[in-house]
């Protein structure tokens, strides 16, 4: 009798490891897909800023968590291919801060959660009701402040302070692009700056209004941010240091690629963010009530070898707030 309580016992206990055993097995590990615009080389150290937030959240890449990555190379025209990609494979979130990818996303699911890991205006171009209530199938973090615009021309009004004119390249395609020119003309109005509007939708009308410029000569150079600006941050800074234009650009990147000065949101800390938005949406919560974040961390990077090819001394106050000075 003793003999067949414990073998049933056994046989009990073995039944319980192996259903054990084929739930682990059998769980499901949630994959995200990543898009993004440019390349491991170009914009890598945001992807590597993504995965360290997912890591500090307890995420290890192919053991918990799979991540599908997408790469544009620049190629802004290859992003809905791309999209279309990681819905087919039913990813569980999608992550991007590429606004033409999260918004071929928003066309192609309703169902899919969305993370933007830094657009400009998500409630202008329509990806959340409100800030504080998304609303939909989309949330995570814009990258631009409403007093940022404002705060880069005073910084380049300080770094040249007989500056009267400004030249300032948008991309008039691009949604929240005129919410960002206006906010521009506000801040200018206060600095008592004029500035010269120079709208190219591509690369060839970049090249078309700054072989202009000379018509309308501005004193310094101002970009707004937009993808087709970033995958041309080799032209502009050339074309500004050439012809000794001061110019203000959004991002590091720019600076890196030669430009002056820089000045805006830290793209790896909104990558960074953007991990905690993924924890919460895989735990179950949903992204129309998730507010969509602001930026926090802003850095000022100087490229002194630039300023010394235009002839332009920067300012001591503004060298001592710098977070990277290039030299």
């Amino acid at each position: 009798m003793n003999k067949r309580v414990s073998c049933a016992a056994l046989g009990a206990m073995f039944s319980a490891i192996c259903l054990t055993a084929e739930a682990q097995q059998s769980k499901k590990v949630p994959r995200i897909g990543y898009v993004d615009a440019g390349s491991p080389g170009s914009t890598g150290h945001r992807a590597k800023a993504f995965t360290q937030g997912l890591h500090d959240l307890g995420y290890v890449e192919r053991e918990n968590i799979v991540i599908e990555y997408r790469w544009a190379e620049g190629k802004l025209e290859r992003l809905p291919v791309l999209v279309e990609e990681l819905v087919r494979l039913r990813v569980d979130v999608i992550v991007s801060s590429a606004t033409p990818a999260i918004r071929f996303a928003k066309e192609q699911t309703s169902t899919i959660p969305i993370v933007m890991a830094g657009v400009t205006d998500p409630v202008g171009v329509g990806f959340a009701t409100s800030l504080a209530r998304p609303g939909g199938n989309i949330t995570g973090l814009t990258h631009l402040s409403p007093e940022l615009t404002g705060k880069r021309l005073e910084l380049l009004k300080e770094v040249v302070p007989s500056l009267l004119r400004v030249g300032v390249l948008w991309n008039p395609n691009q949604p929240g692009q005129s919410a960002a020119f206006k906010d521009a003309q506000v801040a200018a109005q206060a600095l008592k700056l004029t500035l010269i509007s120079m709208e190219a939708r591509n690369r060839e009308e970049i090249e078309r209004v700054l072989s202009a410029v000379g018509k309308e000569q501005p004193q310094a150079l101002f970009e707004l941010p937009d993808p087709l600006f970033f995958f041309n941050r080799q032209l502009i800074p050339e074309f500004a240091v050439k012809h000794k234009l001061p110019a203000m650009y959004s991002f590091r990147e720019y600076v890196d690629a030669g430009g002056l000065i820089s000045y805006g949101t830290s793209f790896p800390g909104l990558f960074y963010r953007a991990a905690t938005y993924v924890d919460k949406i895989l735990k179950g919560a949903k992204p129309a009530d998730l507010p969509v974040g602001q930026p926090t961390k802003f850095e000022l990077v100087i490229n002194l070898k630039a300023a010394k090819q235009i002839g332009l001394t920067i300012p001591p106050s503004v060298l001592a707030r710098a977070d990277r000075v290039i030299k």
